[in-house]
C-alpha cells in the first residue's frame, strides 16, 4: 500500500507550485536554446544548476537541431544510456561518448 501523501498548508502548497512553475519554465528555456544552436550539448552537459540536472537526457538530445524522438532513442540504446537517465546521473564515460557523438560546432 502507498504511503499518503504528505499534507501542505496552503503556503506550502503554493511555494512548491511556484517553484514547479519556475524550474518548467527555466528547463524549457534551456531546452529552446539547444534547439536554437545558443549553446551546445557541452555547454548543457557542464551545467551544474538543479533543473539542468534533473533534465532527462533523452529531452537533451530531442532539442538538438536535427535529432528526433527516433534518432535520439537510437542513440541513447547505441551508447548504453537508459532512456530514463537524467542529466546528473551521467558518469563521466556517458557524458563523453554523448560530446564525441555530438561534438559543439565551431
Amino acid at each position: 500500500m502507498p504511503s499518503p501523501l504528505p499534507s501542505l498548508t496552503a503556503e506550502q502548497r503554493a511555494q512548491a507550485l511556484a517553484k514547479a512553475a519556475r524550474v518548467r519554465k527555466e528547463r524549457g528555456a534551456m531546452l529552446s536554446s539547444l534547439k536554437a544552436g545558443d549553446i551546445s550539448l557541452l555547454d548543457a552537459l557542464a551545467r551544474k544548476d538543479e533543473t539542468t540536472g534533473r533534465t532527462r537526457v533523452l529531452s537533451l538530445l530531442q532539442s538538438l537541431p536535427g535529432i528526433g524522438p527516433v534518432r535520439a532513442k537510437r542513440t541513447l540504446l547505441e551508447l548504453g544510456i537508459a532512456e530514463t537517465r537524467r542529466v546528473q546521473g551521467l558518469g563521466e564515460r556517458q557524458r563523453r561518448l554523448l560530446i564525441d557523438r555530438f561534438p559543439p560546432h565551431q
